[in-house]
């Protein structure tokens, strides 16, 4: 692709993520919405794959879908009420199909199967677009207009995508749909605190994309695919196999790591508010994808790959960019800071 073209979509890609997230009306946010995917579909078909273009043609149809019930909801509501405020939204018919819009779009359970063909069909670079920067617009709204929504309906999608989630990452192979299913795991996590204590979900996006962004760097810099390619890792750069280790650890939520930090976060507040049996079932979905993570970190550190000649194989020392040290130490070391993180919640 034409690297002026590329600029142009990438920017396309960020101007209309920022028109939504700056935006109070719902037809300016429909159309920022609308801007950021037709951005991002010619740089998901860059690559000249079958599986590109099928992957490309299902986001597509599944974005289409849920921009048209977007502005089905925004209009419903507008009928009712008089009111394209996105944070005026009180009518309950426009608030289910808002709900449904926004999961659909995010790729939480039951309407997550697009996210998985879509992250296999994309390159490394494309997935962590689709992981991180490609949740903002939609997870905004969802924020704006979380006093309104049904809180019933949410923490039921929220516990059946961190179940479904988990459970689906333990038979994959592909390092990409293991890390599409510890996204699907990681908004249900975030949607359960939206309409109880928003600052806290705000902390827990903050911290899931620190530490998927971080993971991904390092898949994109070593070309891991696959799980088998995770075995040549501890043998050639045996010290950042370890600090993968401890970040994919950290994203599976284990003390005492960043990711632990937002999981105990939520599961006190959902005490607090009297959910035990809920929080009992949302910590049990952690095992699975710990089981996951740690079958990744195990690849790497514990596991060599066959010799397949006696011929020593030379290879270049790897650079490390400055910028991968400074996320590593931010994914792994962020839980002393939780008194200062606290003050600053409350």
């Amino acid at each position: 692709m034409n690297p002026l073209i590329q600029l142009l979509l990438i920017s396309g890609m960020a101007m209309g993520t920022i028109i939504t997230l700056s935006s109070s009306h719902w037809l300016i946010a429909w159309i920022g919405l609308e801007i950021n995917t037709l951005a991002i579909i010619p740089i998901l078909t860059n690559e000249h794959y079958p599986r590109t273009t099928e992957a490309a043609t299902k986001y597509f149809l599944t974005q289409a879908i849920a921009s048209a019930l977007i502005m089905l909801s925004s209009m419903t509501n507008a009928w009712m009420t008089g009111q394209w405020d996105i944070s005026q939204l009180t009518t309950p018919l426009a608030m289910l199909l808002l709900t449904l819009a926004i999961t659909m779009k995010l790729g939480l359970a039951p309407f997550h199967f697009w996210f998985l063909e879509v992250m296999q069909g994309a390159t490394l670079k494309i997935s962590l677009a689709l992981s991180t920067w490609q949740k903002l617009a939609p997870f905004c709204l969802l924020y704006m207009t979380a006093p309104h929504l049904n809180h019933p309906l949410l923490i039921t999608f929220s516990l059946f995508s961190t179940m479904i989630g988990s459970m689906t990452g333990l038979n994959q192979t592909q390092t990409r749909k293991i890390m599409a299913c510890s996204s699907i795991t990681h908004l249900g996590w975030l949607t359960t605190m939206l309409t109880l204590n928003p600052p806290i979900t705000m902390l827990t996006l903050i911290l899931y994309i620190l530490m998927t962004t971080t993971i991904f760097l390092v898949l994109i810099m070593l070309s891991m695919k696959t799980l088998i390619d995770l075995e040549i890792v501890g043998s050639t750069v045996p010290m950042l196999a370890m600090m993968t280790m401890l970040m994919l650890l950290s994203l599976g939520g284990l003390p005492p790591l960043t990711g632990f930090l937002p999981k105990w976060l939520i599961l006190n507040e959902l005490m607090k508010f009297k959910l035990i049996i809920f929080s009992m079932m949302l910590a049990l979905t952690t095992l699975p994808s710990l089981f996951f993570y740690l079958r990744m970190g195990y690849l790497m550190i514990m596991v060599l790959p066959p010799t397949t000649t006696p011929k020593y194989n030379w290879r270049l020392k790897i650079k490390y960019p400055l910028m991968l040290a400074i996320l590593m130490t931010l994914s792994t070391l962020l839980l002393p800071n939780l008194p200062m993180i606290l003050m600053i919640l409350s």
